[in-house]
Parts: structure tokens; C-alpha cells; sequence
């Protein structure tokens, strides 16, 4: 594996939300602590998983929009006053003659235009406390890994249940991506035990920065969601991490320098004998 492109050191901030069903007040506040975080000096900002829209019931339909669409260009305009990179967790893609929609990731870059777009492979349909959830009701799974470069860097994109299928992100190790995202609404039940473990996982294993910002509060079904948003480096440790419940802007600073170090005294990636 090469070094990044670009040595210097990379502040990010995750947005931790609790998004509701009114898409334009969730929207409007993602925007605002996006913008805040910019001030701050974050050059990448990562929203989570479905931060414009989360119902606890079952709607009619989905709030599906084009990309870009009333979701994304306020941020698309942030991150062009800011030169800053911003991830747009997910959001619903419509597809075109149907009700369902993708479950799709932007990933907008420093000229506030997008960079790469990823639609979610991996579906949650399971049982959690006694709740059905079934996201193939509502949700077309994508079929396509994607990796982008922005800032000078790497990065390899997926969202919440991704999390569980390490092949994905052993494609993305294929691809020299430095920074993993994982924006989620990650249940609270499975949270607690699953979630710092794979996320660290996921960075150990492929000697890159997991980004993994995490929606709190009811999501499907009116299950609790996880918060504890993380930022996680090569060697596994935790960066970052935000509270189990509420909205706020965790922050920290990625030593691409230390990435490097890493992947020089422990070649791992290189030692591979299976495909």
C-alpha cells in the first residue's frame, strides 16, 4: 500500500442527529451545524444515515428527490464558501416509476460539487426488540462499492449495515481508500454491543480512518438508535466519540503521517495469500 497523497493532518467533524419526519427543519439543522462545523475549521464534514428524513411508523411514502436535490444543495454550497468536503449521509433517491427508493450516500466535494454518489448494498431486514424491520420494503439495494478521492485522499463509501460485510471494505483496501465511511442509524440494541467493535475492526484490518457519524433518538419501527458517533484511526483507536443520545458535532484531527507509519512497520495488506 502507498502513502496518502497528502501528509497533513485532516480535521473532521461527524453531525450526531436525531432527525424526525419534517424534512425541511432536519435539513435546515444539518445545514446549520454543517456551516458550524466549517467555521470551526473541519475540512471534511460527515452527516448520518438519513439525515433528512426518519419516521418511527410505517409512511405512505418515502420523501425520494433527485441528486442534487432540495437535501444537498445547501450543503453543496457550504462546502464551496468552505473549500470543505461534506459527506451527505443518505438520503432517499427516487427511482424513476416506483415507490421505493435508493438509500444513497453523497459525497460532495471542496468545490461543492458531487464527487461520487453510493447507494447502499447491504438491506436491514431483521428483528430488534421484538420489531420487524424490513428496509426491502421501501429501499432498491445498490450493487456498486464506490470509492472517491477528495482533499487528496481516499475515501470508500458505505452506510450502516454495509458495516457487517468486511468484503466490502476489503474492496475498498483494493482501492488504497485511507478513509472509511460508515454513516448510520445504527439500532441501540445492537449498538451497544456490535458497534465500536466493528467499526474499529474495519479499521484495524484495512489501516485506514473510519468516519462513522450515527443518527439518536427513535428511528424504524420506533426502535432506539446507537449514537455514539466515532472517529476511529489505523491502529484502532478511538479519535473521537459522541454521547448515546442527542445532537452534536464531534470533532477530530487524522494524522495521514501515523496512517503511513502504520501501514510501513505492519505491511499486512501486503501479506494477503486469499483473494
Amino acid at each position: 500500500m502507498t502513502s496518502s497523497t497528502d501528509s497533513r493532518p485532516l480535521v473532521v467533524a461527524l453531525i450526531q442527529l436525531d432527525a424526525g419526519e419534517d424534512v425541511i427543519a432536519n435539513v435546515a439543522l444539518a445545514e446549520r451545524l454543517a456551516r458550524e462545523a466549517a467555521r470551526a475549521g473541519a475540512r471534511f464534514i460527515a452527516l448520518p444515515e438519513m439525515y433528512h428524513f426518519r419516521s418511527t411508523g410505517k409512511p405512505s411514502t418515502l420523501p425520494g428527490e433527485s441528486i442534487p436535490g432540495p437535501s444537498t444543495r445547501g450543503l453543496q454550497a457550504i462546502a464551496a464558501e468552505f473549500n470543505a468536503a461534506i459527506l451527505a449521509g443518505s438520503i432517499c433517491e427516487a427511482i424513476a416509476g416506483s415507490f421505493k427508493v435508493h438509500n444513497t450516500s453523497v459525497l460532495i466535494g471542496p468545490d461543492g460539487g458531487i464527487n461520487a454518489t453510493y447507494r447502499k448494498i447491504h438491506l436491514f431486514d431483521v428483528e430488534v426488540d421484538g420489531v420487524a424491520i424490513r428496509e426491502s420494503d421501501w429501499y432498491v439495494p445498490g450493487d456498486t462499492p464506490t470509492c472517491a478521492t477528495v482533499l487528496g485522499h481516499t475515501v470508500g463509501l458505505s452506510i450502516c449495515y454495509d458495516l457487517r460485510f468486511p468484503e466490502l471494505y476489503r474492496r475498498y483496501a483494493d482501492g488504497r481508500a485511507e478513509l472509511l465511511t460508515v454513516p448510520a442509524s445504527f439500532t441501540a440494541t445492537s449498538g451497544a454491543a456490535h458497534w465500536e467493535s466493528l467499526l474499529r475492526a474495519r479499521a484495524i484490518e484495512n489501516q485506514a480512518f473510519v468516519l462513522a457519524p450515527g443518527q439518536t433518538g427513535p428511528g424504524s419501527g420506533g426502535v432506539m438508535t446507537h449514537g455514539n458517533s466515532l472517529v476511529v484511526d489505523p491502529w484502532g483507536v478511538v479519535l473521537a466519540r459522541g454521547s448515546d443520545r442527542g445532537t452534536e458535532i464531534v470533532t477530530a484531527t487524522l494524522d495521514f503521517a501515523r496512517q503511513a507509519e502504520v501501514r510501513r512497520r505492519l505491511p499486512a495488506l501486503g501479506h494477503r495469500r486469499l483473494a
